[in-house]
């Protein structure tokens, strides 16, 4: 993500995309919002993603790419005062349940090869 970030701003110098870029007019709000993205946003939680992929199995883990935009409605709604109608609570409603489902449904264990009884080659 690092790297991402240094060849975007590379990449946004060769084409002049700082032109009419003047960091005196950006509000201290502003600075404060990409400041949290980075550290909350991307550090925080990459390192929590790669902590849990390998503590949990892929399935469970999957699940935060459907609770997170749900997550963002309830944000919006709670800090924004945005507006959320039926459809988007009914919506909001069926994923979690969906992720109540995925999370909490048993999982059969596979077996592997090596756990199977030797068998005998027929006609030694």
């Amino acid at each position: 993500m690092l790297v991402g970030g240094v060849l975007l701003i590379l990449a946004a110098a060769m084409f002049g995309e700082f032109r009419g870029f003047h960091a005196q007019d950006v509000s201290a709000r502003a600075w404060l919002a990409l400041l949290y993205l980075i550290v909350a946003g991307s550090i925080l939680a990459f390192t929590a993603y790669v902590w849990l992929i390998h503590h949990e199995s892929p399935t469970k883990v999957g699940t935060y790419a459907y609770v997170n935009p749900v997550v963002a409605v309830f944000l919006g709604w709670l800090v924004l005062h945005e507006k959320v109608d039926r459809f988007i609570l009914a919506g909001s409603a069926i994923v979690v349940v969906s992720v109540i489902l995925v999370t909490s449904a048993k999982v059969k264990e596979k077996i592997v090869a090596e756990q199977l009884p030797a068998v005998e080659a027929a006609g030694d």
